[in-house]
């Protein structure tokens, strides 16, 4: 496709394409031969599966890089062909902002497609097999235990922030008639600003936060986990449905990431390379990186033995 989409099109287009637009206007500022606009993407493509080859062990998440890359790049591409076609100069290349916008989207089903796979890969019969035995914690008849947890990543935080006042600036350029348009004149109307490049990287900022941080609490009730600051949204599972409860070591590399992953190991909430409370439940795993994870696995067991409730005097 990043081959046959500029072949396609050869006769209608310019000698030298535009490739990429900036500044205050938006108009073109960069452009490359037609075998450079062919080769460039396919180069990107191919380092990145290199990249995941590289990472044999962890070839369950290689739907997940490389279905929305691929997306993503095919996406530009097209782009870039339509953007281009008949211009006699390069210069007069326009970058509508809704194909771009259609591109992003086409990169973000991409990826949500790879993690329904990937979640529906978790229920193959190789994973019919029982659940692990976990830890047990011996609760006094009478008392009700409460475990809690929290993890963040300041890393994802600083990323969270960075792509947020990258959306603001972009934002407040637009509404305050410092971008310009084609004819010198500010940008007027409701898409004042190049939405293209605001809402995607708000999107990203939202997303982003809402994976830096989780907390995890067990209960009568059983697990809850609340992602972001703001503790929303949240996942529960009821102590009745949990089938077992365990402490595994997981890595970034072995789940495909950081933040809220989905791989060939299940759903992983992953802040920091270490121990992870691991839950199973309607035979798949959820996991998350949180400290004193063996007694939140113990707690959790417990109450999944007995069906969950309980009441009396609350310990922490």
């Amino acid at each position: 496709m990043l081959v046959a989409l500029p072949l396609a099109a050869r006769g209608r287009l310019p000698e030298r394409m535009a490739t990429h637009w900036g500044g205050p206007s938006g108009a073109p500022d960069g452009a490359s031969s037609f075998a450079g606009a062919v080769a460039f993407p396919v180069a990107v493509w191919v380092v990145l599966v290199l990249g995941v080859a590289a990472f044999a062990a962890a070839r369950a998440w290689a739907a997940t890089a490389l279905l929305p890359g691929g997306a993503a790049l095919v996406g530009a591409q097209a782009v870039v062909v339509r953007a281009n076609l008949d211009r006699a100069d390069w210069r007069r290349a326009d970058l509508p902002d809704l194909r771009v916008a259609a591109a992003v989207c086409a990169a973000v089903a991409a990826a949500a497609a790879a993690g329904w796979i990937i979640d529906r890969r978790a229920g193959r019969p190789g994973d019919d097999r029982p659940p692990a035995r976990g830890p047990v914690m011996d609760v006094p008849e009478g008392e009700r235990v409460v475990w809690l947890a929290r993890t963040s990543n300041s890393w994802l935080h600083l990323t969270a922030a960075a792509l947020g006042a990258a959306a603001a600036v972009g934002a407040a350029a637009g509404a305050g008639g410092l971008l310009t348009g084609p004819a010198g004149g500010p940008v007027v109307g409701p898409v004042a600003g190049p939405v293209w490049f605001v809402v995607p990287l708000a999107f990203a900022a939202l997303a982003v936060l809402a994976c830096s941080s989780v907390r995890a609490r067990v209960t009568g009730e059983g697990l809850e986990v609340a992602f972001g600051p703001l503790g929303w949204p949240v996942r529960r599972w009821p102590a009745a449905a949990v089938e077992s409860a365990r402490v595994e070591e997981r890595r970034p590399a072995q789940v495909g990431g950081w933040g809220y992953r989905l791989s060939g190991l299940g759903t992983t909430v992953m802040l920091r390379a270490g121990e992870c409370l691991v839950v199973r439940s309607g035979g798949k795993d959820f996991a998350v990186s949180v400290d004193d994870a063996a007694r939140g696995a113990a707690l959790l067991n417990s109450l999944a033995r007995c069906g969950g409730g309980g009441g009396g005097v609350e310990r922490r």
